[in-house]
């Protein structure tokens, strides 16, 4: 059966004049308008669509992709607020997403961006937006490792750091001093778990720890003296933003990778800058 606010597979029950009619199982069948479907069929039988409801509260299907399917969390732009119903947000398909005002946790304004999750309303069936984060994020402590790569949606700003979505379900923490710039929210971002706390909170960082983190530091940065004709502009005096432009970690990182690769005689300082070395002893992971 057809899944309402995602992606589906769907075979093709025949074509006519307004496009092509999909088998949704037992939702019925479901209307490919014509201006989604593909001018060279072939021997298409299936098609691989985005099922949702139109304006007049029909379920149609389309190729295009939004910016967030049900279950997602997405920053969208608000287009405009009516004040009967809500706000109506961009997410990438003609038909606006509706923000109702009891999914609102604070008011929004034209032009606004915020963070929400889209979600299926039980009642109706139809596709809406939340900025009640909190009802969809989940409480369970989970079984993350120390070190582990995760993605990550910056939610907001606290005294402490920044509060972010990790892998689309989990709540975590960026610190402040473990950062090198400011952030925005909805910045999409990889990370690593620092650790995760009693409660399901997750402790987090945008670099990984410890020699882990050095090794593949210092690797990254022979790769790219090595694609540069032996010599970069980034020593232990540039400043954090191009660094972390760069290489994506933080300046205290870049420069213990640095002290690493000197130590190893494989680089040496030419202010500004480094050069590489000839060393044969130097090997990716050492």
């Amino acid at each position: 059966m057809a899944v309402i606010g995602k992606r589906n597979t769907l075979s093709i029950l025949r074509a006519s004049t307004p496009g092509l009619y999909l088998d949704g199982g037992e939702l019925g069948e479901i209307l490919l308008p014509i201006r989604h479907v593909p001018k060279e069929l072939g021997d298409t039988v299936k098609m691989d669509v985005f099922v949702y409801r139109d304006s007049e509260d029909r379920l149609v299907a389309t190729t295009e992709t939004p910016l967030a399917m049900v279950g997602e969390f997405a920053h969208l732009k608000v287009i405009s607020v009516n004040q009967n119903v809500g706000a109506f947000l961009d997410w990438g398909l003609a038909k606006d997403l509706l923000l109702p005002f009891r999914e609102q946790e604070f008011p929004v304004r034209a032009g606004d961006r915020v963070i929400v999750h889209v979600c299926l309303d039980v009642k109706t069936n139809r596709i809406l937006a939340s900025t009640r984060l909190s009802r969809f994020l989940n409480r369970d402590t989970p079984a993350y490792r120390n070190g582990q790569p995760v993605n990550m949606l910056i939610t907001s700003r606290t005294p402490l750091g920044y509060n972010a979505i990790v892998e689309n379900m989990h709540r975590g923490l960026l610190y402040h001093d473990n950062l090198a710039a400011p952030l925005a929210a909805g910045q999409k971002l990889k990370g690593f778990v620092r650790t995760v706390r009693p409660g399901g909170k997750i402790d987090l960082s945008l670099d990984a720890s410890g020699y882990k983190r050095v090794a593949a530091l210092t690797d990254q940065i022979v790769h790219a003296l090595q694609r540069n004709g032996g010599h970069l502009t980034f020593d232990d005096d540039s400043s954090p933003e191009t660094i972390r432009q760069k290489f994506g970690v933080s300046k205290k990182a870049f420069k213990q990778a640095l002290g690493k690769l000197y130590k190893a005689r494989c680089i040496r300082f030419t202010k500004p800058g480094i050069q590489l070395l000839e060393n044969s002893s130097w090997s990716p992971g050492k």
